[in-house]
């Protein structure tokens, strides 16, 4: 795949080619609406270390250590990027939307959370209670949103009247933060590569999964919300059961191949839609793709000059985005 883009923020349609272990799909069976089967969004000035679909599928969000956010039209060829959200002073790690697509909530290296309203194209909420840099954010139910920080804390907001409604706090930095699927529980995670389950009712931790070497990058939980994906720096990238009243050890799995370098990038993980496969960051500038039920490496696909950042499957089709440290921006349509 070419990587000499054209100084503009659009979309740029690729040609089709196989890959080692899996490959993206051919003119003769299309699988999504895409324009094309494998497309780049440039217009970053420095790296992209995470990218998000809105819940339709319709747009993506993107966070630089430009200190931007790009909003992106998933689908056609022309003018694909609709807006840039400036404000923050800082690197953009992390994102999410919320719940109907209206915004967008971003985690920053200049020590807030930004609220964005996406219809109007500005920020209409700064939450500004840590003290250290904001690594992670993550939606929880209604208006609460969950930060993870390198003050040590998970604040859990409610982003209507800027108010920290929950603080939990770590004896270490936080990379990573999110709720549980019921909402029961926060999940942090940092550099004492421990995750901790807190109870938000008495604000306890109720268990603590161990297994991992080095500072935990990720975390993700899965659609059914019975599993708890974890990055590592230690190369690992684990699958745990957290459904409630599991007596026995609740490692899954391992899933191999993912790689950390030197440049201790906090590289994210995510589920698809429906749960049968994951994907994580990777420093060896390759998107890897894994099948649940089975373990074993789905797609293994090249084309980034850079890490991976962050790998982010689209809710409604076969299609995954992928951000890197070379500025750039892949959607690629996987095989029917």
């Amino acid at each position: 795949m070419s990587l000499v883009l054209p100084p503009a923020k659009r979309a740029r349609v690729e040609e089709d080619e196989e890959v080692a272990g899996g490959e993206i799909s051919t003119h003769v069976n299309r699988s999504s609406q895409l324009a094309a089967p494998t497309m780049l969004f440039s217009g970053h000035q420095a790296a992209v270390y995470t990218c998000k679909f809105d819940p339709t599928g319709q747009y993506m969000a993107s966070g630089s250590h430009d200190k931007s956010i790009f909003l992106w039209k998933v689908y056609g060829e022309d003018d694909c990027n609709f807006n840039v959200l400036a404000g923050h002073k800082n690197v953009v790690l992390d994102l999410c939307w919320n719940r109907d697509g209206s915004k967008v909530i971003s985690a920053s290296a200049d020590k807030s959370v930004g609220v964005w309203d996406v219809n109007v194209g500005r920020r209409t909420r700064t939450l500004s209670k840590h003290s250290g840099v904001v690594n992670s954010v993550g939606l929880g139910e209604g208006s609460l949103i969950v930060s993870g920080s390198d003050d040590c804390t998970a604040k859990v907001w409610d982003v209507r009247s800027r108010r920290v409604e929950q603080e939990f706090e770590a004896k270490y930095q936080i990379t990573a933060a999110c709720f549980s699927h019921d909402n029961e529980l926060i999940f942090t995670a940092g550099i004492d590569n421990e995750i901790k389950a807190w109870d938000r009712r008495n604000e306890s931790v109720v268990f603590v999964l161990e297994g991992h070497k080095d500072t935990i990058t990720g975390m993700a939980v899965s659609p059914n919300g019975a599993s708890l994906l974890t990055n590592s720096m230690d190369k690992s990238l684990i699958q745990w059961d957290v459904r409630p009243f599991v007596n026995e050890s609740r490692f899954s799995k391992q899933f191999f191949g993912a790689q950390h370098n030197m440049e201790k990038n906090l590289l994210k993980c995510s589920w698809s839609a429906d749960g049968e496969m994951v994907s994580a960051g990777s420093s060896d500038h390759v998107v890897h793709i894994w099948d649940v039920p089975t373990g074993e490496e789905l797609y293994h696909l090249p084309g980034h000059a850079g890490s991976v950042n962050e790998v982010a499957f689209h809710p409604k089709e076969p299609v995954i985005a992928s951000c890197g440290s070379d500025k750039q921006i892949y959607l690629g349509e996987l095989n029917a």
